[in-house]
């Protein structure tokens, strides 16, 4: 059974929120046109940047697959510094930059606005 109590630590430390692959591209989208990236630092900056939005694996791979597939983006291997082997790197590929800039700025605009509380009244309760 739920208590207020339970409700209110539900607000205080709510459970994160994972991405479906629309968002998973839009964001990859915003990370490539500041910089080249991978899939785990990928994932490692969105929990750094927006702590209480989290990106699986699978949607990860299936959102960038989907990148590559359209075009948008390619993959290269590089020797990361301090890493043992070689990690397939992405970047936007020039002539997508256009559509890159404006599928970002849906991603942020989705996350300005997607805790946005509405003034409650108390005298509303």
């Amino acid at each position: 059974m739920t208590s207020f109590k339970d409700i209110y630590q539900f607000f205080q430390s709510p459970p994160p929120v994972y991405l479906n692959k629309e968002l998973a591209v839009c964001y990859i989208l915003s990370v490539l046109l500041q910089r080249d990236s991978y899939g785990t630092e990928l994932i490692g900056q969105l929990e750094r940047d927006y702590p209480i939005y989290r990106l699986s694996d699978t949607v990860l791979y299936s959102a960038l697959k989907f990148l590559e597939d359209q075009g948008t983006i390619m993959g290269y291997w590089k020797k990361v510094e301090g890493r043992g082997r070689p990690r397939r790197m992405y970047q936007i590929i020039p002539q997508w930059q256009p559509q890159a800039i404006d599928l970002s700025r849906l991603w942020y605009e989705y996350t300005n606005h997607a805790h946005i509380r509405p003034q409650i009244q108390p005298s509303s309760f």
